[in-house]
Formats: C-alpha cells, structure tokens, sequence
C-alpha cells in the first residue's frame, strides 16, 4: 500500500492544548499550540491512555492497520489527510487529527471532488479524524480512536484557501432549527442532502451520523435512488456536521466493525420517534450529579496497542 508524506507544516502543529471541554465542531482551536507537560509517571498502570497517545504526535512507523473497535483501539501506520486539497481544507489544525486509515483518507478526497461535481460546493472542510496513533483523546470524542471516523462540516468549503486563524477560529453553521424538530431552512439546502448521499453511497462506510432533523430532511427531500438512507444514523450532536464510519478492511485482524444497520430507510414515524421524545429533546437533570466515568487505561485497550505506542515514529518520504 503506497504511503504518502507527511504535511510539511504538522511540524508546526504537533503540539496540542489540553481541554476539559469538549472539542465540537464550533469550538475554537488556538494559532500557537502549546507541548503538553511531560507526564511524570507515564508507566503508571492507571494513566488514562489518552494522555498517553496525545502526546505521540507522528504516526507509528508501522504497517497501517485499524486495531480494536472505533471506541476502544488505536491505529498502526496511520496517514495524514493532506491539510489542502483542491477540494477540501482542515479545520482545527491545532488539534493534530487529520489521520486515519489509508482508506479513509482516500475516501475523504473522493467525497470532497463528489461535493464539488455533484452538489456544487467548492469542497467540504473536514474537521476531526484521529490522532497519528488513533487511541482515545483528550477531549471530545469516545470514537475516532481506529482511523476509521471522520466529521465532515454541513459548512461548504470557501471558495478561497483560509487562513490559518481562521481555520482555527471559524465556526460552523448550526443546521438545526431552535425547537430541535427539523432543520433549519436558512441555512439547509437541497446541496447538503447530495453530499451525505455521496458519503452513504461509498461502499466502505458503515455508517453516517446526523442529527435526527436532518435524518428526518434526509427522508423528506431525498430523491430516487432512497436505498443509501439506511446507513444514515440520527445521533446526539451532529447537528453542525456528520460523522462518516467505514467498515473494518477485508482481511484486517483484530479489527472489530458494528453490526449491520437495520434493513430499511429508516424513515418511518416509529424510526424516529424516541429522537423527538420530550424525554430527548428536554432532559431533565438528574437527581444525582453522575459519577464521572473512569477514563481507559492502556491495559483495557488491545494488547497490540502497545506496541503501537511505542514504535518510532514514521518519518516524510
């Protein structure tokens, strides 16, 4: 499998900031990162293994393989997304995830040419992906973690190159009316139902991720061809952007995908009806503040995951 160089400027965006806040598609990154402390036990057997691969800041020099579950893994030989395309941009450069299996990397690149014939955008911004080692991150996500995830912005690419302030601090567009029961007509257009159409059609994904009012457009404005509609999943969030999920590659070891979506659209008032409950739009607070939950350390990863971490790293062609 061919391997492509890593972008000269990750030289210059490896370093990351931590956060206790979640890193969502609107949030700011920061122009000039900073290192991340040194740990001062990193042998310590209940470190969260977050700290651990967020501070591997290349890619293990490895073959590239998606280890685990997208929730529970980490990534071998991972690829940087180049941070320009002709049809796509980075966003939060800061962050340093635009890696991810082979596969998926071409997959964004050709989804990106799609938005641009297809639906008529200039390109799509791709926002995060995975670490250069995959595993769990400091903020934000539970998955991302095997270099099969990817969050693409419902924001279509400028028809200019941003800055990099801008790719920092721009926000992307809410798609998702106040009342949370369907999109906002403002902003969607009969362009964004085409590029997660192009997205679903790919036969490797596995699964899309939106929110239930743009599952529910989705089911409204789609026309001919409905049968890519049953990958299209309603999720908390993704309200901003969506999350496109690939399916474990054939014959890889140790790679564990989802089961099948169920058959159908997925369209049906009963598809949808725990999504626009009182219950989820509405929630109260519970009685009781939840006990936070204990953060994965690296012996509740796969054992491979080990190795990944400590392999050197893979160095520009």
């Amino acid at each position: 499998m061919r391997r492509r160089s890593i972008p000269e400027l990750v030289l210059a965006t490896v370093l990351l900031v931590g956060s206790a806040a979640l890193a969502c598609a609107q949030d700011k990154g920061t122009v000039n990162p900073k290192p991340l402390p040194p740990l001062a036990n990193p042998g310590d057997p209940e470190l969260a293994a977050r700290e651990l691969f967020a501070r591997r800041y290349l890619p293990a020099a490895l073959p590239p393989r998606p280890i685990g579950f997208y929730a529970h893994g980490c990534l071998a030989g991972g690829e940087a997304l180049p941070i320009t395309g002709r049809t796509w941009q980075v966003m939060r450069l800061s962050r340093n995830r635009y890696y991810a299996y082979p596969a998926m990397v071409d997959l964004v690149a050709r989804l990106s040419a799609k938005a641009h014939s297809d639906a008529g955008w200039p390109g799509i911004l791709v926002g995060d992906m995975s670490q250069p080692r995959g595993g769990p991150m400091l903020t934000g996500h539970a998955s991302h973690q095997v270099g099969l995830d990817a969050d693409i912005w419902l924001t279509p690419m400028p028809n200019r190159q941003l800055s990099r302030g801008e790719r920092e601090e721009m926000s992307a567009v809410m798609m998702v009316r106040p009342d949370r029961l369907d999109i906002d007509p403002k902003v969607w257009t009969p362009t964004h139902w085409r590029v997660i159409r192009a997205a679903a059609q790919e036969p490797a994904v596995e699964r899309i991720f939106v929110n239930a009012a743009i599952k529910k457009a989705l089911c409204r404005d789609a026309k001919g061809d409905r049968s890519w509609l049953g990958k299209v999943r309603p999720m908390y969030g993704h309200d901003y952007h969506f999350h496109i999920r690939i399916k474990c590659p054939p014959g890889s070891t140790g790679c564990e995908s989802q089961p099948e979506p169920p058959a159908g659209e997925g369209c049906a008032p009963a598809d949808l009806a725990y999504w626009f409950s009182d219950a989820v739009l509405h929630p109260k607070p519970p009685k009781e503040p939840p006990k936070p939950k204990k953060p994965l350390t690296l012996a509740d990863l796969p054992t491979e995951c080990r190795a990944v971490l400590a392999a050197p790293d893979q160095r520009p062609d």
